[in-house]
Parts: C-alpha cells; sequence; structure tokens
C-alpha cells in the first residue's frame, strides 16, 4: 500500500487530559525558535494538525505535541503543541505527557530515583524533574514559564448574561478567570455541556471587549484570550489551600485535567492580589477529581518589567498506546472532518 503520509505517534495523558505525542514522520518546521516554528506551522502547515486532530484520526478531546530538536543548548528536547484551533505556546498537560513519553520509552535516558530535564517550547524553557522507579514516571514537576495578571475585575458584556467580571491571567495562554459559583455550578461533571456553552460565550465576548497583549510575543494569533477558566473559592483542606476549576477549551470541551497552564494564570493573579505566597502549595482538583499539585516558585518580572512569577504544576502522566497514522492518496478527506454533534462547534 502506498501512503501519502506516515505519522508515528504514541498516546499518553496527564491526570485525564489526552496529549499525544509525535515521534517520527515529519521534519521539523522552519524557524529560528520554537515561536517561530510554531508559527510557520499555524500560517503554512496547518493540515499537519487537523490531519492528526481532526476525525476520522483524532476527536474534540485529542491534543498533540511534536518533539523537535531544542534551539536552546540549555534544552534536552523541544515540543510544539497543537490543540483544537491554535498552537499554544505552553501546556502543563502536555508537558507531563511529553516528559513521560520521552523518557519511558528512552528517547532521553531516564535516571532513578530522579530525572532532571530541560524541555523547551514556544513560550520558552521549562525545568522538569520526574521521579522514576523501575523504568516508570511515579510523578513529573515542571516549572512553568513566567506567568502575570494581564487583568483585574476587568467588566465585560456577554450576551444573554449581561454584565460579568472577569480577570485574566496568563500562564502559557490567556485565561479568563470567571467564579463558578455566580452561575451555581459546582463544577461536577454532569455540568459540562452547560460550562462549555457559557465558556465559550465569555470567551467570545472578552475577545470582543478587551485587550491583551504579551511583550515578547508579538503575533495578534497568541494575543487574544485562549480560554475561559471557572474557578471555585480556594478553601483549606489539611492546612493545604485548595481549588477546583475546569477551563473550556474551544470550539468546546472541557478539560479533563486541572490544566497545568490554567492553574499558573490562577497562582499568578492570585498572587498579585495577595492570596498565595511564594512557596506556599496550592492543589489544583479538576472536574473529574484528578489534581495537580502546584507551587509559586519565585517572583520575576517580564521584559517590559511586568510583575510575574514561576510556578511549578506537579501530576502523572500514563501512556496509553503506540500508532502509525496514516494518509491513503485517494481519501477524500485528507485534512479530516468535525461535526457539531461532538464537536460542539464545527471547524474549517
Amino acid at each position: 500500500m502506498n501512503f501519502s503520509n506516515m505519522i508515528t505517534v504514541i498516546g499518553a495523558h496527564a491526570e485525564g487530559e489526552v496529549g499525544r505525542v509525535i515521534t517520527g514522520g515529519v521534519l521539523p518546521p522552519s524557524g529560528e525558535s520554537l515561536y517561530d516554528q510554531a508559527m510557520y506551522l499555524w500560517r503554512n502547515m496547518d493540515g499537519f494538525r487537523k490531519f492528526l486532530l481532526y476525525e476520522p484520526r483524532g476527536g474534540a478531546f485529542v491534543h498533540a505535541n511534536l518533539i523537535v530538536p531544542p534551539k536552546s543548548p540549555k534544552a534536552d528536547a523541544g515540543f510544539i503543541i497543537m490543540e483544537a484551533e491554535d498552537y499554544p505556546s505552553m501546556s502543563g498537560s502536555n508537558c507531563i505527557c511529553v516528559a513521560t513519553v520521552l523518557l519511558e520509552t528512552g528517547m532521553l535516558k531516564m535516571h532513578e530515583p530522579q530525572t532532571k530535564l530541560t524541555l523547551e517550547t514556544p513560550g520558552g524553557l521549562v525545568d522538569v524533574v520526574a521521579d522514576c522507579e523501575a523504568g516508570r514516571c511515579k510523578r513529573v514537576k515542571l516549572t512553568n514559564v513566567a506567568s502575570y495578571a494581564a487583568l483585574l475585575d476587568a467588566e465585560i458584556d456577554v450576551p444573554d448574561i449581561g454584565k460579568l467580571k472577569v480577570d485574566v491571567g496568563f500562564g502559557g495562554a490567556f485565561f479568563a478567570l470567571v467564579e463558578a459559583t455566580q452561575f451555581g455550578f459546582a463544577l461536577d461533571g454532569s455540568e459540562a455541556r452547560a460550562l462549555v456553552e457559557l465558556g465559550e460565550k465569555i470567551k467570545a465576548a472578552a475577545n470582543a471587549q478587551l485587550t491583551v497583549k504579551h511583550p515578547d510575543f508579538p503575533d495578534p494569533e497568541f494575543n487574544q484570550i485562549a480560554f475561559t477558566e471557572f474557578i471555585l473559592p480556594v478553601e483549606k483542606v489539611d492546612g493545604v489551600k485548595t481549588g477546583r476549576n475546569t477551563v473550556v477549551i474551544s470550539p468546546g470541551k472541557l478539560d479533563r485535567s486541572p490544566c497545568g497552564t490554567g492553574t499558573s494564570a490562577r497562582l499568578a493573579v492570585m498572587h498579585v492580589k495577595g492570596e498565595i505566597a511564594v512557596g506556599e502549595e496550592f492543589v489544583s482538583h479538576s472536574v473529574i477529581g484528578s489534581s495537580f499539585d502546584a507551587k509559586v516558585e519565585r517572583e520575576t518580572t517580564l521584559s517590559d518589567d511586568t510583575a510575574a512569577i514561576h510556578p511549578s504544576i506537579a501530576g502523572r502522566g500514563w501512556i496509553t498506546g503506540f500508532h502509525n497514522y496514516v494518509l491513503d492518496p485517494e481519501d477524500p478527506w485528507p485534512e479530516g472532518y468535525t461535526l457539531s454533534d461532538t464537536w460542539y462547534r464545527a471547524l474549517d
């Protein structure tokens, strides 16, 4: 059989969120940096993302990560994140999947009881510490890129809802943080459809009415609010601050994990508001009951002197399968397809 493409992919998830890892069958895209490479994919090779993420090979729940050689001499490997609509500069759950795959398959050497790595993302370098035993990653901790509060108590007008205040935090992408209790949500799995419908309305309104701009990433594709994050009030459990959240990922699904970049954005907002200190622990819970252990590791500043933090996120990833995805040259849907029955909103 003559196939136009044959892509090697290792299936994985981190605390419930799928993050497949592309290990073969595609050359690194053009670009001087991983950020440039991600932009090149977005603008010139987006059919590759659709080929893997859209049906019949993917689904609304699928993310993928392209392993590429690092540009920085400090990094052990690089990866570019691909999601249903875009290319985030960083993702915590995807980073955990990538580290797990690299170590458990031997692409990078595992050291027991602990392996230290530096991974390069379009958003910058991420330090990783993996607790390892018997050839397995038992826990992966990453120290995220600089995260910050972009907007506090910003008012938006949401159709059918009215005026609403949101905080906007950056943790690798921009998140509109919304208190869930005002809508009666408990952030339970049974509320998934209602959360998605409201979250997409809030995101659209926020992008239409608010302006965000990261000082180090000029492209308009990047400078937009990518997600709505619903949060419940912080509680103390056994003396540790704990919070429940869920992130709506366009075109309309909930992050199954507590969302590493979303948790980072929340910590950045909390830190600016004086609600969490450097070194203080925070446990972030997801809509399916999985959790990340998080912490504000240290303060920093962005290139324009905006105050920021480096948060850490820790959880576990699992490999789910080994796949070769192919394209038959006679397949009439080389880039796949989406329908609103499962995608909430069909994509082009």
